[in-house]
């Protein structure tokens, strides 16, 4: 739980690479999500390189923070796997969400740049990328060592709950 409350949005970043070993747990985290009937057709790009990284608030407008981050994962599903229409939103979604988590629970900070419906940034990535068209971007995670500290937040608001019925 001590994840879910510490996971904020980091958008500054300290000066130092994220280790591929690392990079790659978070992934791993990430595969470790719930999928609609197991399909798990999700595709990750770690994105390490500068030249690339600098390049990217070029086709997402809200991802200046990359010029700054030493790493990027960009969350994908693949068209080619999907057996259940339309559930590779919500798969994808939680394979974001768990790489968040573990980015948190191991000192790190990340930031959730949305992609997906947004047809410039999904074509702006996959241009940048090289990504096939049978591949979709949902989510760009940027990745680092913060720079910022935030504090634990908890957002429960119980009248937005009922039982049983509305």
């Amino acid at each position: 739980m001590d994840a879910i409350y510490k996971r904020r949005s980091i958008r500054r970043f300290k000066s130092g690479p994220v280790d591929e070993k690392t990079l790659v747990s978070f992934v791993k985290a990430g595969m470790n999500a719930p999928s609609a009937g197991n399909q798990r057709l999700w595709r990750f790009v770690i994105i390490t390189e500068r030249s690339i990284l600098d390049e990217i608030p070029s086709v997402h407008p809200y991802s200046s923070m990359l010029k700054e981050a030493p790493a990027a994962i960009l969350v994908c599903g693949d068209m080619d796997l999907e057996e259940r229409e339309g559930y590779w939103v919500q798969d994808c979604a939680a394979a974001t969400q768990n790489i968040l988590l573990e980015i948190a629970d191991r000192g790190y900070g990340g930031c959730w740049l949305g992609v997906y419906p947004r047809e410039d940034r999904v074509e702006g990535l996959r241009r940048l990328l090289n990504i096939p068209g049978h591949i979709i971007p949902l989510s760009l995670i940027a990745v680092g060592i913060p720079a910022e500290k935030k504090p634990p937040k908890n957002e429960f608001d119980k009248s937005r709950i009922t039982f049983n019925r509305w």
